[in-house]
């Protein structure tokens, strides 16, 4: 096996499925239509704001791509690279790409509201209100988790966050030449890509240094105000740059890896239960939706899509390419990073720790966490490993490289980080809503933008503060795919009861994930929770109240589905409600 095969297996596969299964479901199952989209209908110049598709997929991709499909992948390896792309393809197929699209299209049907509203409209009103909740513990831990690996990652590498911080003010140009100079949008994109590619240039030439307290001052500030102002003053132009960073990151990794033929080096299968969550033997099956998240398929996905993604769009005809599209291309990323460790991971290690690699699959197995820990931890043997080939092929520079991977990351995750804390607002709002005509002057007040922005950063970061990314990142993985679940079976009511389509081939993929991720959270809780708690228990603690009462909420939200409220006027057109 070598890596070209690979990744003309990944290209194909996605292809092949955009063309007929993506068509099957735009065309049978969502039925898009010409009707004005709650972009044009609700416009209010904050949050529902037209955008260019391509500026849009930019937006939409960052925010749900994050570190996860690096990250994850890259901790996955530690079972071997089979089983790894095998959940990450498979995942692709038979449910990221389908839940993204219609979590997408289900909210652009129902005026933008979120895919927890949508629940309480076509299961139980109670569904709504508890998804609501769950969806809040979902959205804490995403901030947790990314702002911890971002963190690490900025103390690591100081060239990333000036490269970073270099992109945000390219950006804020970019949304003034677009949106108040009304310059030809091919023009504005020139011009924004040549200041991207400065920013890297100026991040390498001028590294910003600070410690790992600092940067989290730095996210909590920075995620409220990128969290309340206007999506077209920074959101929309960065995130419109984050594609074209993709883009150029996909082409040079795709293209080295297409025509490196370099061999695979690592073993395709290590052993069922790799040491990877808290040291502890850690079963393939049911907890690799934990490790791999949204490489594979996310439920965070469905928040960004009927949070801030569907109050943009500009027409039905682009939910086809901006959900369905985002999710294999966020697919098609995780086996790049597959791809680039597996074959050039070995060399970017000192020998004594590739030494410890290369004897037998089950000392792979035990090592490869800590070897990947030498280097930077899983983003930077991603990043070293995708210097390596591009360098070896198209002979760019490593140290420039090493950032381009890298801003992938930071890029993607800080995105991740303020879309999170937006969309945390309008589910705070959303809790809050019972009490709006009963006490309209402290609805106001705990549902203003800043104060709503400011409490779950506060949380988000306060769970970051020491670090414990290994601790964060399966609560937040499992918490997302059980979300993912729930989210699909939302998608698969309505198209059920409202689509009046066959959802069975959504609401199957949909349970078995269910009872994977709810065992696999099982065994976080009962596993991994008491070895945390020796480090920090405080922690530990709220981590496991927070899976405990996640994994209570799950068991309800399962039940509404099965039980659904029979006068709910199901039948009422969308448009109208």
């Amino acid at each position: 096996m070598n890596s070209t095969i690979l990744i003309v297996c990944g290209l194909l596969l996605y292809i092949i499925l955009y063309h007929t299964y993506g068509r099957y479901l735009r065309k049978e199952v969502v039925r898009e239509s010409d009707v004005d989209v709650p972009s044009k209908r609700l416009y209010d110049g904050v949050d529902f704001v037209p955008a260019n598709r391509y500026v849009l997929f930019g937006h939409h991709f960052a925010s749900i791509a994050g570190a996860a499909p690096i990250v994850g992948p890259a901790i996955a390896l530690a079972w071997g690279w089979l089983p790894a792309l095998l959940w990450v393809w498979l995942g692709n197929i038979f449910i990221g790409a389908v839940h993204d699209y219609l979590s997408l299209m289900s909210s652009v049907r129902y005026d933008g509201h979120s895919i927890q509203w949508i629940a309480g409209r076509v299961i139980k009103k109670r569904t709504g209100y508890v998804f609501a909740w769950f969806i809040f513990f979902v959205l804490i831990l995403v901030v947790a988790a990314f702002g911890a690996v971002l963190g690490k990652l900025y103390v690591k590498q100081p060239a990333v966050p000036s490269a970073y911080i270099f992109k945000i003010f390219s950006a804020l140009i970019l949304g003034y030449l677009l949106y108040k100079v009304k310059m030809d949008f091919r023009l504005a994109t020139v011009i924004g890509i040549i200041l991207l590619i400065i920013s890297i240039i100026l991040g390498d030439k001028f590294p910003l240094s600070a410690s790992y307290t600092t940067w989290m001052v730095v996210f909590f500030v920075y995620i409220i105000v990128a969290a309340s102002i206007p999506v077209h003053v920074l959101l929309q132009p960065r995130d419109y740059l984050n594609a074209w960073l993709l883009v150029g990151g996909l082409l040079v990794g795709g293209i080295s890896l297409l025509v490196a033929f370099s061999p695979v080096k690592l073993p395709a299968i290590t052993v069922y239960s790799a040491p990877i969550i808290a040291g502890k033997p850690t079963p393939f099956w049911p907890v690799i939706p934990l490790i791999v998240a949204c490489g594979s398929l996310s439920g965070f996905h469905a928040i960004v899509a009927s949070g801030t993604t569907s109050k943009q769009i500009s027409s039905e005809k682009d939910g086809l390419f901006i959900g369905y599209g985002g999710m294999l291309t966020e697919g098609f990323l995780s086996t790049i990073v597959v791809a680039a460790i597996s074959t050039y991971g070995l060399s970017v290690v000192a020998p004594e720790k590739a030494s410890l690699l290369t004897t037998n699959a089950a000392d792979f197995a035990r090592n490869y966490i800590g070897v990947a820990k030498s280097v930077g931890g899983p983003i930077g043997i991603f990043s070293k490993s995708y210097a390596a080939v591009a360098n070896s092929v198209l002979h760019l520079p490593k140290s420039f490289l090493v950032i381009l991977a890298s801003m992938w990351v930071a890029s993607f995750a800080m995105t991740t980080l303020d879309t999170t804390n937006r969309l945390a607002r309008y589910t705070f709002a959303e809790i809050f809503e019972p009490i709006k005509e009963k006490s309209p002057e402290f609805y106001n007040f705990i549902t203003n933008r800043w104060i709503a922005s400011t409490i779950p950063a506060a949380i988000g970061i306060g769970l970051a503060w020491s670090g414990a990314w290994t601790m964060l990142w399966p609560a937040f993985g499992g918490a997302n795919q059980m979300l993912a679940s729930i989210a699909l079976m939302t998608g698969a009511a309505w198209v059920i009861r409202v689509q009046k389509s066959k959802g069975m081939n959504v609401l199957i993929p949909a349970l078995l994930l269910w009872i994977t991720v709810s065992l696999a959270m099982v065994w976080y809780l009962f596993i991994a929770v008491p070895t945390f708690y020796a480090k920090d228990p405080v922690k530990a603690i709220i981590l496991g109240a927070m899976v405990v009462i996640m994994l209570a909420l799950n068991l309800l939200l399962i039940y509404d589905y099965f039980k659904p409220e029979k006068d709910l006027e199901r039948k009422l057109e969308p448009d109208k409600v």
